[in-house]
Formats: structure tokens, C-alpha cells, sequence
């Protein structure tokens, strides 16, 4: 774990445990003495997020945990994470989680069809061809512990996989991988891993059983420099990893909406 910042981990701490209480900057900052400036600038170089963006991001995280486990009407879990509208609550949901809170909540049948489907491939290679060697991304992804099942992995606009991803695919097993053609610009990798037979509950809330992996630093794409291939690891969560808010059976479908099909 990146020890710089230390103290941030007992923010983080903090607001899991406080998570449906009111945590405005000005209370962070002072749980651990800092000014509310200088706590954000060192909150976003550990983590990636400002400080109240990745509250709300860890407050989407509880609200698909309601869907699933409450009968909660959608209103009241707006409520129960601090969002007053019901539009805004739906619309930001919708944007960061990929399906709107009631397809979310009605969606584990999808998560065994998909899996079952991937289960199927005969082979999962698409046509990429390399136009232009500059704009591609590629590396092998390993794992701290054994592992067998699919790895969904992508290049993210923000270091938190939020929304579709800009470029997205899906690997059978660890190893190589590669992007094709990406635009110019900033990107973040993100990637997280779903075991076969991993419970449907499991996999839209993307339990603590879950590996994961992220580049902490951005990922820079020009047109005339070929970008270094990537060595990543997934890793068991930890306490400075942002949740992981895309709909996993979203990508899954859009990959199964690529490979020909013949091929299944």
C-alpha cells in the first residue's frame, strides 16, 4: 500500500464508518488537523478523487448495496445516502453506475446469463488491427493469488471506474492484453477480476472477495510516442482503492456484442 499520506487512511476510515452522516470538507480536514485546502490537495494525490467526490462516489457504492438488499423504495435510499432530488439521484446513478437504479435492481438474473455465456467462447480474440503502433495500449496483468475466471479491464477518463469505459474488453485468464487505436489524451487502467461461479450479489457489488488493480498514475497517449507496456497486478481491495461503481454485467453484454458469432 502507498504509505505517503498515511493519515488520509483514517479519513477513509472515517467515512465508511460515517458514511450516511453529513461530511462536509471542512469536518474532514479537521479529523485529522489540516486546513480544508491542504487536505484536499493531499486526499487527491493519495487517492486520486477530491475528498467530496469520493464520498459520493462511496455513497453510490451503499446505494446499490440497498437496492439489492432492502425493499427500500429508490426515493428513500436517495434519502438514506443524502440526496434530496430523486432526478438527481437517478440521472448521477445512471451516468456513474452505467443502468438506472431500478434496471441495477433487477439485474442478477443477467449476471449468471453472462458469465454463462462468456463460459461458452470457444475464442475470445477480436479483430484488432494496429493502424498505428503509437496509439496502442498493451502489458500482461498478473495476480497476487491464484485465479480462474474472467478480468474485465479498461481505460477510464478518471481514476475511478465510473461509466462505460473509453476503450473496454474482457480476458479469459491473466496475461496479455492490448488497446488499439486509442485517441490521443489522458487515460487511467482499471481493472477487476469475477471468479466462475462468483454469486450474482457478489458481482454487482463487486464484494471484498473482488481482485482489483488501477494505475495510479495517469496514462499520457500522443500521436508520435509509443506508450511503455504496463505491468499490473490484481490485488485483494484495500482501504485507499476507489469502489468500483460500473454495472460489471454492462461490460460484459458489451463485449458479448462484439465477438462474432460464430465464435460462440
Amino acid at each position: 500500500m502507498n504509505e505517503r499520506y498515511a493519515e488520509i487512511d483514517e479519513v477513509i476510515a472515517y467515512i465508511h464508518k460515517n458514511i450516511y452522516e453529513p461530511l462536509p470538507l471542512s469536518l474532514l480536514a479537521n479529523y485529522i488537523g489540516y486546513s480544508p485546502y491542504h487536505f484536499s490537495r493531499i486526499f487527491k494525490e493519495r487517492i486520486g478523487l477530491p475528498p467530496l467526490y469520493y464520498v459520493s462516489s462511496l455513497r453510490l457504492e451503499k446505494a446499490k448495496d440497498l437496492l439489492l438488499h432492502t425493499h427500500l423504495s429508490i426515493r428513500d435510499i436517495a434519502l438514506e445516502i443524502g440526496q434530496q432530488s430523486l432526478g438527481t439521484f437517478t440521472t448521477r446513478f445512471t451516468e456513474r453506475v452505467g443502468v438506472s437504479p431500478s434496471n441495477f435492481r433487477n439485474s442478477r438474473d443477467e449476471v449468471n446469463e453472462r458469465l454463462l455465456a462468456l463460459q461458452k467462447l470457444s475464442d475470445w480474440r477480436q479483430s484488432m488491427p494496429v493502424l498505428n503502433p503509437n496509439a496502442t495500449i498493451e502489458g500482461t496483468v498478473h495476480a497476487h493469488a491464484p485465479f480462474q475466471g474472467v478480468i474485465l479491464i479498461g481505460l477510464f477518463a478518471k481514476p475511478i471506474p465510473e461509466g462505460l469505459p473509453l476503450y473496454g474488453t474482457l480476458l479469459p485468464s491473466l496475461g496479455p492484453f492490448r488497446f488499439t487505436d486509442v485517441k490521443p489524451g489522458t487515460y487511467y487502467f482499471m481493472a477487476t477480476s469475477v471468479p466462475w461461479g462468483m454469486q450474482p450479489v457478489d458481482v454487482l457489488l463487486t464484494q471484498s472477495t473482488t481482485l482489483r488493480t488501477r494505475s495510479r498514475e495517469p496514462i499520457v497517449v500522443t500521436p508520435y510516442t509509443k506508450v511503455p507496456p504496463l505491468e499490473v497486478t490484481l490485488h485483494v481491495p484495500r482501504l485507499d482503492d476507489p469502489p468500483i461503481l460500473i454495472s460489471l454485467p454492462l461490460l460484459m453484454d458489451h463485449f458479448l456484442k462484439k465477438v462474432p458469432l460464430a465464435i460462440r
